[in-house]
């Protein structure tokens, strides 16, 4: 009986944290052709880490003391037709997740798609464009996501260069969104009732007033983790002021930081580090990845996620270029290509007569879509 209650947790964590999971065993497995020793610690990108965890304590204050649901209700507010209502909502996701991440800009507007479309037929096309567009919109600056941060260090470019080498990917995805609107809207009446267009206020613990002041405190952070991110600043100046305010601040969003995800890095690196110390297999593995950047990129993330994609073939590979736009565009395709597509997902499956299967199915056909338009236009340029 013991044993069940320890099991039940486990497996149900093993399940809901299989990436992390994997990544560990991984690096636990490769510890016994490389025992730890010293050179372990230089595996590990602490600047990419530092960075990471510090966005993401940043874009928690904001969330929590409601910044994004004001914006969303106030451009919500002066809807007036149901094709200006879902083109809100998704270009929110596509234009603010350049600088809040993908996941992110989906933990606070699919909530709103839910709340406004919940019961109609657009709910489901609408939360897959969202999650197509917030994927699709953070590939073009470096803090748009965790293996654009990463990568973006790993190949010690400049941020004009980076933007230079993903715009024409973004470009096209911002000209495929428009004519899906319309597409998903073609059926619907012109008009949405304006009692429809109404969101949830954020509550919190703290006073209007210390939301403010955390919010424009920390909006200077945010300014400071841009000066990081390009180079003007070191990491660990960023790290600790952070930590120092949000501790003095508001230590939710301290404690609210994806550290899992922190751990999962960290596998993948010892792992990589691990095998490129192992001189049969690193040459190997270089063979098998230089020249095959882009699909290998693309086809690895269909199956363990565009993240650990981009941490396992990065250190197999000087064409990191190739596996940036590899690993953004292989963020597309199935519903784990990226783990921000989960977010969407488990939303959805939360709501009144979801319809898992129908989600999954709409969902698969439109991602397939863009991505062959995105591999379309990678081969004619």
């Amino acid at each position: 009986m013991e044993a069940k209650k320890i099991i039940g947790p486990v497996l149900r964590f093993v399940k809901s944290e299989a990436v992390l999971c994997a990544a560990w065993i991984l690096a636990v497995v490769s510890m016994f052709f490389v025992h730890p020793d010293r050179e372990y610690f230089s595996y590990i990108d602490w600047r990419s880490l530092g960075i990471l965890w510090s966005l993401m304590v940043i874009m928690n204050v904001f969330r929590q003391n409601g910044f994004f649901d004001f914006l969303a209700q106030k451009l919500l507010s002066s809807v007036k037709k149901i094709w200006m209502l879902i083109g809100t909502l998704v270009f929110l996701c596509f234009f603010l997740s350049m600088a809040i991440t993908n996941d992110v800009a989906l933990l606070t507007f699919v909530p709103f798609a839910i709340t406004i479309l919940e019961g109609s037929e657009l709910l489901v096309p609408t939360i897959v464009l969202q999650t197509i567009a917030a994927n699709l919109g953070s590939m073009l600056m470096p803090i748009g996501n965790p293996q654009n941060l990463y990568l973006f260090a790993v190949g010690n470019f400049s941020a004009a260069d980076f933007i230079k080498l993903t715009i024409p990917y973004w470009i096209l995805s911002l000209v495929l969104l428009v004519p899906s609107i319309f597409f998903v809207t073609r059926k619907s009446s012109g008009k949405l009732p304006e009692s429809k267009i109404v969101a949830k206020n954020k509550t919190g613990g703290e006073s209007k007033k210390l939301r403010i002041i955390s919010s424009s405190v920390f909006a200077l952070l945010f300014v400071l983790a841009i000066l990081t991110v390009v180079r003007v600043v070191p990491f660990y100046i960023l790290v600790a002021v952070v930590l120092i305010f949000s501790l003095i601040l508001q230590r939710h969003a301290f404690l609210g930081a994806d550290y899992l995800l922190l751990l999962t890095f960290v596998g993948f690196f010892i792992f990589t580090g691990n095998m490129a110390r192992i001189p049969a297999i690193n040459g190997a593995l270089k063979k098998l990845v230089e020249g095959r950047e882009l699909l290998l990129g693309i086809a690895s993330s269909q199956i363990i996620s565009n993240v650990p994609a981009a941490l396992l073939l990065s250190g197999f590979t000087k064409n990191i270029p190739l596996l940036i736009v590899g690993v953004n565009v292989g963020g597309l395709g199935t519903l784990i290509a990226s783990m921000a597509s989960l977010i969407s997902f488990k939303f959805y499956s939360r709501t009144k007569k979801s319809r898992p299967a129908k989600y999954i199915l709409y969902f698969t056909v439109a991602n397939l879509i863009f991505l062959a338009a995105l591999i379309a236009e990678h081969f004619l340029i």
